[in-house]
């Protein structure tokens, strides 16, 4: 499976919510940012709804769902409360993340290689409603082995680690991410990538030619402070433009 040319860009939106609720009131909101994003060129909105809250609520998951004409992609932890709301709200595509109380931000990649059993059921119901169920995995063969047995038709690499390496070390990862990539997409399993990417990280990966998707938010909604969102949001399409 190879991707087309045309590299898609889901803006996540959770650290508007995070601002507003370091006030406990309604502003700035995440769907405002959405439909902003998706004016600006976003293909998509991707909003994680954490077990503690601790960003989007399930009021803004609700309100996400009737606002936006692009799709959302809704972030998830394997949990049964996570897939209720799913179901419940029917979001265009759900990514299952590993999650921990405790984390700052998403660590790593869900080890679905050992979690097989506890997916498989979260995946069948997701896939029967309708809802485009899609693994943030590290760049792993056993990974992506995982995600054929379970039936997911989409993956998403965390490039958490690329990110954060520079030199060799980054690009030892790059390469661990591109096979992971051509892998998958051989297996016919659809290539998105994700975490820590910014305008001076992401020419290589969006260069990976099996990617479909890139979702960024952190550096898009930080970079939107000084710059707004528009601008940063088309920035980051005209450098993924150009390394394609």
């Amino acid at each position: 499976m190879i991707a087309p040319a045309h590299l898609r860009l889901g803006v996540n939106i959770d650290h508007v919510a995070t601002i507003r609720n370091a006030r406990g009131v309604g502003y700035p909101d995440p769907v405002r940012a959405g439909l902003q994003a998706e004016r600006a060129g976003a293909d998509g909105i991707t909003a994680h709804l954490r077990e503690d809250r601790r960003h989007i609520t399930d009021d803004d998951i609700a309100r996400l769902t009737a606002a936006l004409t692009v799709p959302l992609n809704f972030e998830m932890a394997a949990t049964d409360e996570m897939l209720g709301i799913a179901l419940r709200h029917r979001p265009h595509a759900a990514c299952i993340v590993p999650e921990k109380r405790e984390e700052r931000t998403t660590e790593g990649g869900l080890d679905a290689a050992g979690q097989i059993d506890r997916l498989a059921p979260l995946v069948t119901a997701l896939r029967d409603a309708g809802i485009r169920v899609s693994l943030f995995i590290e760049p792993d063969a056993r990974q992506i082995d995982a995600a054929l047995r379970l039936g997911a038709p989409v993956v998403e690499l965390h490039t958490g680690l690329y990110a954060e390496l520079s030199g060799d070390a980054q690009a030892t990862e790059l390469r661990r991410l591109a096979d992971a990539a051509a892998l998958a997409a051989k297996n016919g399993i659809e290539v998105h990538a994700g975490h820590g990417l910014t305008f001076d990280n992401v020419a290589a990966i969006a260069a990976i030619p099996q990617l479909a998707e890139l979702n960024i938010g952190h550096f898009l909604i930080g970079e939107a402070l000084f710059t707004g969102l528009d601008a940063s949001i088309h920035r980051m399409r005209a450098l993924m433009d150009a390394a394609r």
